[in-house]
Order: C-alpha cells, then sequence, then structure tokens
C-alpha cells in the first residue's frame, strides 16, 4: 500500500525507468554495461516504491498516550523552553528519520486541533539542534481533555524539500490515523508536559502510530 502523496512520483518513475531499462537493452551493445544500467534503473525504481509506502498501523486508542506520530529514532528527549505557541517549558521528544523509514505523520492523540502553521525556512541537516527553530517546519498542536495539549512539529532536513500537512484548526484528530507526510528524511518534535512520563530513551528505534512515548 502506498501513501496518496506518491502517486505521482510512482507513475511518472515508473514510466521512465521503463523506458530506461527498455532503452539499454536495445541501444547499449555491451551485455555487462546493460545489465548494470538496467541493475540501478530497478534498484532506483524500488527506492521510491518503498519510499512511499504506507504500512497498515494497529493503534489501540488511549486517551492518557502520546504515540509516535513517525517512525524513526529517537535523538532527543530534553526539558526546552517552546516559544511558538506555549511559551513556556515543554518536555521535547525528537525522532529522526532516514530516507528508508516510512515518512507519514500520524496523530499522536485523540482531540481537537487548536493550531497549525507552516513556516518557510533554511534545509540544515534534521539532526542540528537549530533544525527545529530555523528549517522549514509546520507546527501543529491538538488538544483533549486527559494529556491537555501536545505540539508536534514536522521539520525539513537537507533532503527534504516538501513537508505535507493535513492538519487544519478545528479539526477532529484521531490518533493514530494520517496527519501528514514528508518528502525524502526529516524529523519530527513532539512537545509534551513536563509532568508527563516518557516511556521512550535515546536510541530507540519507534513505529508511527503504535510505540507509545508518553503517558500521564
Amino acid at each position: 500500500m502506498f501513501h496518496k502523496e506518491g502517486y505521482k512520483i510512482i507513475t511518472i518513475t515508473m514510466v521512465i525507468m521503463a523506458l530506461g531499462i527498455i532503452a539499454a537493452g536495445e541501444w547499449i551493445p555491451n551485455l555487462y554495461l546493460q545489465k548494470t544500467i538496467q541493475v540501478i534503473l530497478l534498484i532506483l525504481t524500488l527506492l521510491v516504491l518503498q519510499f512511499f509506502r504506507n504500512p497498515k498501523r494497529t493503534t489501540v486508542l488511549n486517551p492518557n498516550h502520546v504515540i509516535a506520530p513517525v517512525d524513526g529514532e529517537v535523538v532527543a528527549i530534553e526539558e526546552v523552553e517552546e516559544s511558538e505557541y506555549f511559551k513556556a517549558k515543554r518536555r521535547q521528544i525528537s525522532i529522526f528519520m532516514t530516507p528508508l523509514n516510512v515518512h507519514v505523520t500520524r496523530y499522536p492523540i485523540s482531540g481537537k486541533v487548536l493550531f497549525s502553521k507552516y513556516h518557510a525556512g533554511k534545509y540544515l541537516i534534521a539532526s542540528h539542534p537549530k533544525a527545529s527553530t530555523e528549517n522549514e517546519r509546520t507546527t501543529i498542536v491538538v488538544e483533549n481533555e486527559t494529556v491537555g495539549a501536545i505540539l508536534y512539529r514536522q521539520v525539513a532536513g537537507a533532503v527534504a524539500r516538501r513537508i505535507v500537512n493535513y492538519a487544519e484548526v478545528g479539526d477532529d484528530a484521531i490518533q493514530g490515523t494520517d496527519a501528514g507526510f514528508i518528502k525524502f528524511g526529516s524529523r519530527v518534535d513532539v512537545y509534551v508536559p513536563l509532568d508527563m512520563k516518557v516511556e521512550v530513551k535515546l536510541g530507540d528505534k519507534v513505529r508511527g502510530g503504535e510505540r507509545v512515548i508518553a503517558v500521564v
């Protein structure tokens, strides 16, 4: 199953690669070179397909839990001053994605979308400390009665050049459902209240829509 954001790119890639494989077979007399080019084109096609995959995830809805919005590695857990929306201290949990991860963004909690804003910016490496405030990004805040307000931020990286965000103010968010997509590697920062218990540690690999990262 592939994400809808990839349909156009997948179609174009399949056509170009198929033509390339046929052309290599017709016009390159050297058999070794011909097969090498065809294999490379096939591998590139498979990489595009795997990047836009959208595997089904089983989310256990729980109003007391904050779940990982994306697949990836936990690269930061720290107390920070969140200056855009809360203007107060929050616990930041950052998840870094490589181009090989699933790049679907999912709602970390169920609730009402209170805030959704896009920021143009730089394309620093997503693991850079300043990426959260200087890179292209979107900021979304969802609130429910149990957890309160949770902010998550999609951050573009050195390779990522497009962030897709479906969350709009007033939407009813459902935990684990599709909230957006980030193309070609980046990170997502989740900001939770300081009194929540963090359920992950640095270096943990998490699965979006399934792994609990904080609880009330």
